[in-house]
Parts: C-alpha cells; structure tokens; sequence
C-alpha cells in the first residue's frame, strides 16, 4: 500500500492541469446560468429564495441539451418567462397522443 506521501503530489498536479474559471464552462452550463438569472429574477420579485445551480440541475436532469434551447427560445418569447417555464416543465399539461 502506497503513503498517503506519495500520492498527495500526483492529486497536487492534477489540480493544478485542471482547469479553471471560463475553461470549464460547458454549453449545457451556460443554458442553466441563462435559466437561473431569469428565474431567480422573477423569484425575488415574489419574495422567494434565489434558485441555485444544484437546484436547477435536478430540476432539468432529465431534459436533452437540445430541447433546452427549444424551451430558452419558448420562455423567451413568453410575457412571464417563469410561467412558461414551469409550465413547460409539467407533463401534466401537455397533450399525449
């Protein structure tokens, strides 16, 4: 068995290679942080607790990276942009054919 000596400058280095800051933003990333500002916007108004990332990504786990961008361009053009998007969201007010 290896000292924890030993492996503490391999885990060192790897931190270091890692990237960091704008490097590691993804585009699914840039979709949430697009949903959460518009989101936690109208959430203060009404008086709620902001909305974090971790939050967000449990709600939108399920949903392909494609179909964020339809329901981006949806809530963009909508009156209340948080309506549509809870409405989007449940499956209980769409149609099933």
């Amino acid at each position: 068995m290896r000292a924890i000596s030993d492996i503490l400058p391999d885990f060192e280095k790897k931190a270091a290679e890692a990237p960091k800051g704008r490097k590691r933003q993804t585009e699914r990333g840039e979709l949430m942080r697009f949903f959460l500002r518009h989101l936690n916007y109208a959430r203060k108004q009404d008086g709620l607790a902001p909305m974090t990332m971790a939050h967000l990504g449990t709600v939108l786990e399920k949903i392909p990276t494609q179909d964020l961008y339809y329901l981006k361009s949806v809530c963009s053009q909508a009156k209340s942009f948080s309506k549509k998007f809870w409405w989007e969201l449940d499956p209980t007010k769409h149609e099933t054919r």
